[in-house]
C-alpha cells in the first residue's frame, strides 16, 4: 500500500478504537462539568419561616451546628444546607459513572458515540495527516527543527477544531447532565433545541464556543506534539522505538497537556451546554465567563472533570499514534 493511504489507515483505525473505548470517560466529563453550580455557603445561613429540613413525621429542632448533640435519642439536628434541601449531586469520577449507570443503564456510558464517531474519525484522520504533512514537508524549510512540531500541531487543530465545532456542540450536548435522573438528553431532544437556537439567534450560535475550543485545543495540540517529538527522540537515542514507545510518549504528552488546559475544556463544556438552561452562565464570552466562575464558584472549579479527562486522554493520545505509527508502517510499502 502507498505509504499515504498507509497513514489515512493508520489514523482511521486509531481513531475508531479511541472513540468507542474512550467515549464512558466523556460522559463522565461532561455530566461533572455541566452540573448546576453550587452557591458558596453563606456563613450563617437561615432558614425561611416555618420551614423544616427534616424527614417528614420527624421533629423540627432549631437550626444548630451539625455538630451540635440532639435535644433527646428521638430528635434531629435540623441543619438548613445554603438555602435549599439537600439535591442528589455528583461527587467525582466514580460516582458519575454508578449515577449515569442507574438512571441510563450502560448505554447511558456510550451516550454520543455515534456522533463521536461522526466526529472523531474524519476529524482525527484530518489532523494526523495534516499534522504529519506540515511536519515533513511544509514547515521544515521555514521554521528551525525545534518549533516545527509545536507549529505543525498548532496549525493542523486550528482548522480541526473550527470545521467540527458544530457536531461538537451537538455531542456535548447529548453527554451533559440531564434536566433530571429520568429525563436523559437524546439526539432528538438536542437536535429540537438547537434547530430553535438557529431560527432565533442565526448560524452562528453553531459556533458557540468555538474561541473556548481553540483556547483549548491550539495550545494542547502544541504543547503534545512538542513534548511527544521530544520524548520519541529521547526514547531513540536509548535504542527504543516501536508502537510501544509511541503509545507511552503519547500517553505521557497527553496527560501533561491535558492538565494545563483544563481550565478551557471545563469553560468550552459550559458554553455549549446550551439545553442545560440552569446550568450555563448568561456571560457568554470567555474570560468574563472564567473570571465568573472563580467568583462565584472557585477555582477549583475550573478544574473539574481532570481525572476523566486524564483518563480518558492518556489512554487515546498513546492509542491514537501508536495506531498511526504502527499500522502505517505495517501496511506502508516502505
Amino acid at each position: 500500500m502507498h505509504e499515504s493511504y498507509a497513514k489515512l489507515a493508520g489514523a482511521a483505525t486509531g481513531s475508531t478504537m479511541t472513540a468507542l473505548t474512550m467515549t464512558p470517560f466523556d460522559v463522565v466529563k461532561t455530566r461533572l462539568q455541566t452540573q448546576k453550580p453550587v452557591q458558596r455557603p453563606l456563613i450563617f445561613p437561615r432558614p425561611p419561616p416555618n420551614s423544616c429540613c427534616q424527614p417528614s413525621g420527624k421533629p423540627c429542632v432549631r437550626n444548630m451546628s451539625s455538630l451540635a448533640q440532639p435535644l433527646a435519642e428521638e430528635e434531629l439536628v435540623c441543619v438548613w444546607e445554603n438555602g435549599v434541601f439537600r439535591a442528589e449531586r455528583v461527587h467525582g469520577f466514580s460516582d458519575a459513572i454508578r449515577h449515569v449507570w442507574r438512571a441510563e443503564g450502560i448505554r447511558g456510558l456510550w451516550k454520543g458515540a455515534g456522533t463521536t464517531l461522526l466526529i472523531g474519525v474524519p476529524s482525527s484522520t484530518s489532523y494526523m495527516l495534516t499534522y504529519d504533512h506540515l511536519l515533513k514537508v511544509t514547515l521544515p524549510p521555514l521554521l528551525p527543527e525545534p518549533a516545527v512540531p509545536l507549529m505543525a500541531g498548532i496549525l493542523a487543530r486550528s482548522v480541526i477544531s473550527s470545521i467540527a465545532s458544530p457536531l461538537e456542540m451537538i455531542r456535548t450536548n447529548l453527554q451533559s447532565t440531564p434536566p433530571s435522573p429520568n429525563n436523559p438528553h437524546t439526539l432528538r431532544s438536542v437536535l429540537s433545541s438547537i434547530r430553535g437556537l438557529v431560527r432565533a439567534q442565526g448560524i452562528p450560535v453553531l459556533y458557540r464556543g468555538l474561541g473556548a475550543t481553540l483556547w483549548r485545543d491550539i495550545p494542547f495540540s502544541g504543547l503534545y506534539w512538542a513534548t511527544y517529538e521530544t520524548l520519541k527522540k529521547y526514547f531513540a537515542r536509548n535504542g527504543y522505538q516501536g508502537a510501544g514507545v509511541a503509545f507511552v510518549s503519547g500517553a505521557l504528552s497527553g496527560s501533561a497537556a491535558a492538565l494545563i488546559t483544563s481550565p478551557m475544556d471545563v469553560i468550552k463544556t459550559r458554553r455549549q451546554a446550551l439545553v442545560m438552561s440552569g446550568s450555563v452562565s448568561k456571560i457568554t464570552a470567555t474570560f468574563p465567563l472564567v473570571k465568573h466562575i472563580i467568583q462565584s464558584e472557585g477555582v477549583s472549579t475550573l478544574f473539574v472533570g481532570l481525572a476523566p479527562r486524564i483518563a480518558k486522554i492518556a489512554p487515546a493520545c498513546g492509542i491514537m499514534i501508536a495506531c498511526f505509527e504502527g499500522v502505517g508502517r505495517l501496511l506502508s510499502d516502505h
